[in-house]
């Protein structure tokens, strides 16, 4: 039986992002990189690692010597020189060797730093007391809402912040190294060259060992916008460990190194390290930025899974590779736009940390947007989405944009709408049979189409019904929609020779799922999906005129809703009525089941299309008063605050002291010998997924108690907290956290309606929060002192609006929008009312409009 063992004021308090010291530095990796591009990420106490650049995870891969370091000098003192990071943490053995000398670690080091991580941006504030400046570190990439092209950019940023709080003039070089590890694995022949353009000037590295259509052919570019430089193109090539003493001497002693601008080549299979130095001088008081961008340009992706022996791997372009040309050119690009780009990115961080959030939700949603940034996103040539679930060390997890597993993630389909809609058109083109059977992972090369050869997912096939009518609602794209609608219409019958071959509007058939195995009868988590499914369709083909099967299917949904509820619940929850063959008329004892059932179980996955329906504001899909009780049920019987007397012999992602929601449990007994394979994990993207629904129930504690716990293992001592992990590294159904803010906001949008409501359900007397949608994106705001109002902001694009619907009501109402007025009239239900303008009106960006009671 769970109870909440946090404080109020933990679970609710609106949160700042988190600043992380000592040990929570050691697992720390916050990916740097655009969508579809890989990334480089950066430790906890700020050095360099995984640079999973070459199109496929690294995790583990380092670049030799490829750090930062400062040399200060105040007036006349001697000089300090640090590598800037904090000191060394994580574990000290290595590979049997001690630490290892190739990142820098034996140098001397700041000795104090704390890490904020305020996605898409880091913080590093470092402090020595031997430094005369103080020294901070920003990195980033862009992260624009609605603007994947800035995106996904191939750069990592940094920028260094140094400050002379003395009386005294401080000259002062930031050198910057990298390792020319072009073609890698196959690296050797390496060239470095500096090199001058009209934004950026520095180090550019290729190899002359691969051609361009080679799937290790590509460059880098060390680059930034100060003028003032210090250049060598190659370090020493002595042997032991004469390079990094050269380096060092020449920093530590002069500030400056051995000038070297000719270009350098490297060996076969060896490579060489490069630098450059930005030079400045800091008068008392004075304070400077100084920007290093490391860029990576490796245009051919080679599919280096599940493909015959006897064929090569195919190759394509990355998306990138038709906007850039090289490293260079990437540099260039960001050089030339640096100022917008960061503007407009930190805008976005900036509104979704003004949202009046609890800590553990801004945390989670903030964190787990960082998937998009990660290996476990592609992008095609022509630009659209594709993902693994999760990434191994070296390898994607589970192919194919995963039907069942992006079900849960719902961040992509509200920042960058198009390229979510992206898999909309690829699974409905190549991944649907003429039969109507969906193939759950997409093939590639794009354009390939599945064979069918396997069970469709349940699950899948039928969420995917309710991510169309959800893109729909962002975009309010009509033409879309009638296109790709008898696809989506033939997807949803197939229902009727699969799984519901009675049409009674209950799943009986064999249904597999995302655990990996199939249930056989009747149950919830299947049968949510096909009621949401089926309400989804039925607005989609009223919108289009198609009322015969609009009520057919809704129709078939009012009598499966009733069957579920009258069959189904226990009094508690929903159980699964478990029919050998799938299909059969009647349960059978538990001796007799298949194997990897959960009968009689307290699923916490049971659920899932109500969350969605929730979501999307479809309502109920089955008798609400059962609906809220399963929740209530779930936490009852699932979350864990301590799991240290859980047995659990499968998949270890929460142990000890730590709290977690179980998949499942037997309150009642009955638990089959064999359960479902992963019944006794705790999986993130789940916990997020019921917690976001707890919380549409009114069961607001309980799921923030949800979230928390989950946030509470990620605290940087024991996981990543960028780093959500089931099958796989970045694991997409993560990206669930998103739905919980969409939850504590009340946040629904129908762009064909052009009509916004939200109903806070914490911070009521001071709501704020972030949103986007198709067209553009900003800011909610719900304010009760005095007389009550609401806000709705536009910081980027524009928002085009018929009603909006508020938690609040009046008599009378004041709007404006730009300060100008707006006539409108009200409708008042319950305790809220809906405001309709009797003209639509555009917020443009800048621009808020106001209701107000009067």
């Amino acid at each position: 039986m769970s109870h909440i063992p946090y404080k109020k004021d933990k679970l609710f308090d609106a949160g700042k992002p988190m600043t992380y010291k000592g040990r929570q530095l050691d697992e720390i990796a916050f990916p740097l990189g655009g969508i579809g591009t890989g990334s480089i990420s950066l430790g906890g106490w700020g050095q360099l690692r995984d640079f999973e650049i070459f199109n496929r995870p690294n995790k583990g891969l380092m670049f030799q010597y490829t750090f930062f370091t400062l040399y200060a000098k105040k007036g006349e003192s001697g000089a300090v020189t640090r590598v800037v990071q904090g000191p060394v943490g994580g574990f000290y053995t290595g590979s049997g060797s001690g630490v290892t000398r190739l990142d820098g670690s034996g140098l001397p080091h700041m000795r104090k730093c704390e890490f904020t991580g305020k996605f898409p941006f880091a913080r590093l504030d470092f402090e020595d007391p031997k430094i005369p400046l103080d020294v901070s570190m920003e990195a980033f990439n862009p992260f624009i809402p609605l603007n994947d092209k800035d995106s996904s950019i191939p750069t990592a940023i940094f920028m260094f912040h140094l400050y002379n709080p003395t009386d005294e003039k401080v000259t002062a070089t930031l050198f910057a190294n990298m390792e020319n590890k072009v073609g890698h694995p196959e690296v050797g022949k390496g060239v470095i060259e500096y090199k001058e353009g009209d934004n950026v000037r520095g180090l550019m590295m290729t190899s002359k060992k691969h051609d361009e259509e080679s799937a290790r052919f590509g460059s880098f570019s060390l680059t930034t916008s100060w003028e003032d430089l210090t250049v060598q193109t190659h370090w020493s090539r002595e042997g032991w460990f004469d390079s990094l003493h050269r380096f060092w001497d020449q920093v530590s002693e002069h500030g400056v190194l051995a000038e070297n601008r000719e270009p350098a080549e490297a060996e076969d299979n060896r490579t060489d390290v490069g630098s450059i130095g930005l030079k400045v001088t800091l008068e008392p008081g004075e304070k400077v930025k100084l920007p290093v961008m490391i860029s990576w340009y490796n245009p051919n992706f080679e599919k280096y899974w599940g493909n015959p022996k006897d064929c090569c791997a195919p190759v394509w372009k990355n998306y990138y590779a038709t906007v850039f040309t090289d490293a260079f050119n990437v540099a260039e690009y960001v050089g030339e736009n640096l100022k917008r780009l960061k503007k407009e990115t930190k805008l976005f961080t900036k509104s979704l940390f003004q949202s009046t959030l609890p800590e553990c939700v801004l945390d989670a949603v903030s964190s787990q947007i960082s998937i998009l940034k990660s290996t476990t996103c592609l992008r095609m040539p022509n630009g659209d989405f594709y993902g693994f679930e999760g990434c191994h060390p070296a390898a994607g997890c589970c192919e194919g944009t995963c039907t069942h597993v992006w079900n849960y993630a719902q961040a992509l389909p509200y920042l960058f709408p198009n390229l979510e809609k992206s898999i909309r058109n690829t699974d409905y083109a190549y991944n649907l049979t003429d039969g109507g059977h969906m193939t759950f992972r997409m093939p590639l090369p794009l354009g390939t189409q599945a064979s069918g050869g396997f069970r469709a997912a349940g699950d899948g096939q039928m969420g995917g019904i309710m991510k169309v009518y959800r893109e729909w609602l962002v975009s309010g794209d009509d033409e879309w929609l009638k296109k790709i609608w008898p696809r989506v219409k033939m997807a949803l019958e197939y229902a009727w020779l699969e799984w519901d071959k009675d049409k009674d509007g209950v799943m009986e058939g064999v249904q597999h799922n995302t655990y990996d195995i199939e249930f056989f009868g009747p149950n919830t988590m299947m049968g949510s999906f096909y009621l949401g499914a089926l309400r989804a369709g039925e607005k989609m083909a009223r919108h289009l005129g198609d009322d015969e099967s609009a009520d057919e299917y809704k129709r078939l949904y009012e009598n499966g809703s009733k069957w579920m509820d009258e069959n189904l619940f226990n009094g508690e929850w929903y159980r699964q009525d478990v029919r050998p063959g799938g299909d059969g008329p009647e349960e059978v004892p538990i001796e007799d089941w298949p194997k990897y059932q959960y009968g009689d179980g307290c699923l916490s996955d049971q659920m899932i299309g109500q969350w969605y329906a929730r979501m999307l504001n479809l309502g109920a899909l089955f008798d609400a008063d059962k609906v809220k009780k399963t929740m209530e049920s779930i936490f009852k019987y699932n979350w864990r605050s301590d799991l240290s007397e859980h047995p659990n012999p499968q998949r270890i992602y929460a142990l000890n002291d730590e709290a977690g929601l179980l998949l499942c449990s037997w309150p009642r007994g009955g638990r089959p010998a064999l359960p479902f394979v992963y019944s006794d994990e705790v999986w993130c993207g789940i916990e997020y997924q019921v917690a976001a629904h707890m919380i549409y129930e009114g069961l607001v504690s309980e799921g923030l108690a949800v979230v928390k716990g989950v946030r509470d293992r990620h605290d940087g001592s024991r996981r990543n907290p960028w780093n959500e992990f089931e099958c796989g590294n970045h694991y997409a159904r993560s990206m669930a956290s998103y739905s919980v803010m969409l939850a504590l906001a009340g946040f629904h949008y129908s762009a064909p309606h052009k009509k916004l409501s939200f109903a806070p359900v914490i911070q009521k007397d001071n709501f704020a929060c972030f949103y986007s949608v198709g067209s553009g994106w900003g800011m909610l705001y719900q304010q009760m002192a005095g007389s009550p109002r609401a806000i709705i902001e536009v910081r980027q694009g524009s928002l085009e609006l018929s009603k909006v619907k508020l938690a609040f009501s009046a008599d009378e109402i004041n709007v404006t929008l730009a300060g100008k007025a707006v006539s409108a009239s009200i409708k008042k239900k319950g305790e809220g009312m809906t405001v309709k303008f009797d003209e639509p009106v555009t917020i443009e960006a800048g621009e808020s409009l106001v209701i107000s009671a009067m």
